[in-house]
């Protein structure tokens, strides 16, 4: 599966109210300083994200990651990794899942939400990557750079920015930091980016990543968003990040 549960982001460890209070805020920082800072205080909060067991190997297939990004679409991480293990149990192989009967591939993937569009689209992937390249298969994308990956994959209808970049982090480990509603949201509050989509945040905020601080910086991102930094209700009051975030000093 391709979203950040690698290491359980539903845990809730304790968050330590603060760490090295700076009165600086982020914005206030040389450009070259303000990821460095905010990767600090993220890695002593919460830890320097280490991928599952289960990830590690070397080749894992990229069409589960890129399916396992669709399910995942517009629903809870528990429900889409349950449409996805019903969806391999039910079917051996993608070959299976482009010729099954799209009513009964929406069934076993009902868990995930939005059963019959994501059948279809999924369907849809299938059908345009066989056609493309012959058989059922993204091996060829370890060839190609990030640049070559992500137009292929961003070609495929239904495919957008934040699920071909998730592909890309999870399955070839590129050093790519996926946007989703919470990296974008956070960002945007502490000041990194100005930007209005998710896709913005993106182009704005990967050139301040240092080399191979990707991953690191978008689970952690996350789990500040999941619970601390809520779209609604943020709880500033115990943000490690008050300190140097402008939004949480307004508040």
């Amino acid at each position: 599966m391709v979203q950040p549960r690698l290491d359980s982001l539903s845990q809730r460890p304790p968050v330590p109210a603060k760490v090295a209070e700076s009165p600086t805020l982020l914005t206030e920082l040389p450009p070259a300083d303000r990821i460095e800072s905010l990767l600090m205080r993220l890695e002593q909060c919460f830890g320097i994200p280490q991928q599952a067991p289960d990830r590690l190997s070397p080749r894992p297939d990229l069409l589960d990651e890129l399916v396992g990004a669709i399910l995942s679409q517009n629903t809870t991480d528990a429900n889409s990794s349950r449409a996805f293990r019903t969806l391999k149990a039910a079917f051996p192989s993608w070959e299976v899942v482009l010729a099954a009967d799209p009513a009964d591939l929406a069934q076993v993937i009902r868990p995930g939400g939005l059963a019959h569009l994501k059948a279809a689209r999924i369907q849809e992937i299938l059908a345009a990557i066989q056609e493309r390249q012959g058989s059922l298969s993204l091996d060829f994308l370890r060839d190609l750079d990030d640049a070559g990956a992500l137009d292929f994959l961003l070609s495929l209808k239904g495919v957008g920015l934040k699920t071909a970049t998730c592909v890309l982090l999870f399955g070839l480990g590129r050093d790519l930091c996926p946007v989703d509603t919470h990296v974008h949201r956070v960002a945007n509050r502490l000041g990194l980016v100005r930007a209005k989509h998710p896709d913005d945040t993106f182009a704005q905020l990967s050139p301040q990543i240092p080399r191979g601080k990707a991953y690191s910086l978008h689970v952690n991102l996350i789990r500040l968003g999941k619970r601390i930094c809520k779209t609604r209700m943020p709880e500033c009051g115990r943000c490690p990040l008050r300190p140097t975030c402008p939004s949480g000093r307004q508040r």
